[in-house]
């Protein structure tokens, strides 16, 4: 049966400079840290027939001993880095492109050398742009360098279980992605849906490209994917990272957690 893990990398709060700075609620206080957003990160990690497939990176963290925690997370599940086939980018910023690679004594080197990396093209040259301060060059330069980056543009497959599509929204060049496999159909929202909270709650996004696209998208994916049993993977959430619709006694659909 495919599986779905998240691979929590943390919380964190953060504020205009838009800096991830670690937030434990059991010892920090959020009164202490005013202006600010906090939020989760979990990137995903998904069995397929084809291998395991990676949706975005994480922020890039390591622990003491210099180990990325995306690679200590994976072998606590009981798989290796190698079995990554497929590293699936919702978009380039930098808490979902920092696992990408991993600095070591200064050197970089690609995360997952097994691994296609799937970057929309536009994506991609606007993450070059260095108009934005989200975006963290020195990693796409890696990235370029590996020989595993992959820019693919509009919507398309990858293959008999991987499809993509560009929504745009939260970036110009967004993408969303649907893994169908084990007669289960996991969807991808990156950053358009990364809360389950954001299903219900109808409002434009200061810091998406185009709020109003977003909140557009998140209505559709909502009303296609509830009746059809979509399994929802929830990048930024603090409550269900992992969620399925369920239908209620007044024919609405809520989300729950998958235990």
């Amino acid at each position: 049966m495919a599986l779905a893990h998240s691979l929590f990398e943390g919380s964190f709060s953060v504020d205009a400079s838009k800096k991830f700075i670690p937030f434990d609620p059991t010892i920090h206080r959020a009164i202490d840290r005013p202006s600010s957003m906090f939020i989760h990160v979990h990137p995903f990690l998904i069995e397929t027939s084809d291998g395991l497939v990676l949706c975005d990176t994480g922020l890039g963290l390591t622990d003491l001993d210099g180990e990325l925690l995306l690679h200590k997370n994976i072998k606590k599940l009981g798989y290796e880095t190698k079995d990554v086939k497929y590293v699936l980018m919702s978009h380039l910023h930098k808490d979902h492109a920092g696992g990408m690679v991993s600095f070591e004594e200064g050197a970089g080197r690609i995360a997952f050398p097994d691994a296609e990396y799937m970057v929309q093209r536009g994506e991609w040259e606007d993450a070059y742009s260095g108009i934005n301060k989200s975006y963290r060059t020195e990693i796409f330069d890696v990235v370029q360098r590996s020989g595993n980056l992959h820019l693919i543009e509009g919507d398309g497959i990858i293959n008999k279980e991987i499809r993509y599509n560009l929504s745009g929204g939260h970036t110009q060049y967004h993408q969303t992605f649907h893994i169908e496999t084990g007669e289960k159909n996991y969807f991808f929202g990156g950053d358009v849906l990364p809360k389950p909270e954001e299903i219900f709650q109808n409002y434009s996004a200061k810091y998406d490209f185009d709020g109003r696209r977003s909140r557009e998208l998140r209505k559709d994916y909502w009303n296609e994917g509830a009746p059809n049993d979509w399994i929802y993977l929830f990048y930024h959430s603090k409550t269900i990272a992992i969620g399925i619709p369920e239908l209620q006694n007044d024919g609405r659909y809520t989300i729950i957690n998958i235990k």
